[in-house]
């Protein structure tokens, strides 16, 4: 027999062989169980309409995992005055648990627009099973728009080291924590920081210590969906970028009569001063972080402006050149060629009096944020006075922070708790 013909026959006697095999490992009149199909849901419900924009999107599977959501916004602004076309929105980021069994949208959503999610899973034996889902979100007045607030820095400014960011609101904000959960910091060179209010419409944040010198921060104000106060929803999200650039920090030991600059670790230069003559609290200047606010070339000081009114004893009017405002509190490194004290005693009425030419450079060579650190006074700047934000420890800073916990700065870092309404 041709050897060809025999190891045919031995290929087929193995095939029937494995066959019977697998007869046999099948109960008689049973079909192989099929693996189940995954079971994707999702809320909110399909066809869903008025759902409030900071309900958060979940995804959930049962046998199986998930493999991708997409949630896309689209359609129009269904505004109460008139119907206007929404511009196009990035997809809605979310985060998926470990196991791949739940995901939860990060972002909230656009008023008056409506939701599409595609949830994708695989099955235990490979196969992926798709789903999709719509459902529309409810419209916001235009009376019930949360207003764009007013960040400081301004988009594009260059600053010093203990720059705060400051967002004030128009209107109060109630829902705090939601804020400030969708208000992201960014920085090329990582750290920690977090948010303190200073009032009802006032949100600072600071890092932990001073920015490290010469890099950009980012700041996202993701506030679209936000609900600041009940019924108040944001509709439109903001961006600004600043630059922190070289660490200049002045030192002043008020007893010295002396105020030394330096940058990046460098003495640059070193001023003799004047301070507060220290006789009642309202001439006596301040000791703590102080962070520089504005600077003009001339400036009148009127001491009824900080509550010493014409009449009183302590009242005074003086048109001043090259100030550098440190507090809210009428503090200022000015110049004060009047004052012969300068450099041998302390005279002023709180103020950090300086030659002209002293004043001048410090008011050319300093930025808005960068720092004065001042001690020897028996009145200490408070945190909220000006933008004495590090005057607060940075454990207190921590607790006097809706969150109570720090948000890293690194990019695509999450917020340190959840950005939708409570009990949704």
């Amino acid at each position: 027999m041709d050897r060809r013909v025999r190891l045919s026959g031995r290929l087929v006697t193995a095939a029937v062989a494995l066959a019977l095999l697998a007869t046999a490992c099948t109960p008689a009149g049973e079909e192989p169980q099929e693996a189940p199909r995954p079971r994707i849901s999702i809320t909110p419900a399909p066809g869903e309409s008025g759902v409030a924009p900071n309900t958060p999107v979940r995804v959930a599977v049962e046998d199986g995992v998930l493999t991708d959501v997409t949630v896309e916004q689209a359609g129009r602004e269904q505004w109460a005055a008139a119907e206007e076309e929404a511009p196009g929105r990035a997809p809605v980021a979310g985060t998926l648990a470990e196991d791949g069994s739940a995901w939860v949208s990060d972002r909230n959503l656009a008023p008056g627009g409506r939701v599409a999610v595609y949830a994708t899973a695989r099955g235990a034996d490979g196969e992926h099973t798709e789903v999709v889902s719509s459902f529309a979100t409810h419209g916001v007045a235009k009376d019930a728009r949360l207003a764009a607030p007013l960040v400081l820095p301004q988009d594009g400014q260059t600053v010093g080291v203990g720059m705060p960011v400051v967002v004030t609101f128009e209107e109060p904000v109630e829902h705090r924590e939601q804020v400030e959960n969708s208000m992201h910091v960014t920085s090329e060179k990582p750290t920690e920081g977090a948010w303190n209010w200073v009032d009802e419409t006032t949100a600072v944040f600071r890092p932990r210590e001073y920015w490290e010198p010469h890099q950009k921060v980012v700041v996202d104000l993701r506030l679209t969906g936000v609900e600041a106060a009940d019924g108040v929803f944001g509709t439109a999200d903001e961006r600004i970028g600043f630059e922190v650039d070289r660490e200049l920090v002045a030192t002043m030991h008020v007893p010295d009569h002396r105020m030394d600059v330096e940058v990046d670790g460098e003495q640059v230069r070193s001023i003799p001063v004047s301070n507060g003559k220290g006789e009642r609290r309202f001439n006596t200047t301040t000791s703590g972080v102080h962070v520089l606010m504005e600077k003009y070339s001339r400036l009148v000081m009127d001491s009824s402006t900080v509550g010493i009114p014409e009449g009183s004893a302590g009242y005074y009017r003086l048109d001043v050149d090259w100030a550098v405002r440190t507090s809210d509190s009428g503090e200022f490194a000015h110049a004060a060629p009047w004052n012969g004290s300068i450099g041998h005693a302390n005279r002023s009425n709180g103020c950090t009096n300086m030659s002209v030419a002293d004043a001048r450079w410090f008011h050319d060579n300093t930025l808005t944020g960068d720092v004065l650190e001042t001690t020897g006074t028996g009145r200490d700047l408070e945190w909220d006075n000006g933008w004495g934000f590090y005057q607060r420890s940075w454990e207190a800073w921590l607790e006097h922070s809706e969150t109570g916990a720090p948000q890293d700065t690194a990019a695509g870092s999450p917020p340190p708790g959840g950005v939708h309404g409570d009990d949704l």
